[in-house]
């Protein structure tokens, strides 16, 4: 029984403190590095959210900047329409006040020309019937 005793404090003393003082250091490695694992995946996830968030931001700066030349080349299209409406209607205008003065030039001479063959048919209806052969 003493055999037994003394060797039971021998093994608690050479071997199992040691071995507890072993898993007890290896516990708390362990665990630290899980906890440290743990805060690194916080701050990643922190920084992914940031990132996502500053992603968002430049989407909408970019779009902004996309609606702002689509705005500016529509109002552009729009100008060089209503130019291109304006010129056209000049032109038209020009060309009504050039028909018009083509009809009243073409009156005159139709009238100039009626007046004329008016005065002749007249003055051989008039004629005595033999005088003009």
């Amino acid at each position: 029984m003493i055999l037994l005793a003394l060797l039971y404090a021998l093994y608690t003393t050479i071997v199992h403190k040691p071995l507890r003082g072993v898993l007890e250091e290896r516990r708390s490695k362990t665990e630290g590095a899980v906890e440290k694992s743990r805060a690194d995946i916080a701050e990643a996830e922190a920084r992914t959210s940031e990132y996502e968030q500053r992603l968002r931001e430049a989407r909408a700066t970019v779009f902004r900047a996309q609606e702002a030349r689509r705005k500016t080349a529509l109002d552009a299209r729009a100008a060089a329409l209503n130019e291109a409406r304006r010129q056209a209607q000049a032109q038209v205008q020009a060309a009504k006040a050039d028909i018009e003065k083509d009809r009243d030039a073409a009156q005159d001479g139709l009238q100039a020309e009626a007046q004329t063959l008016a005065t002749e048919i007249m003055r051989r209806l008039l004629e005595p019937a033999g005088a003009g052969r």
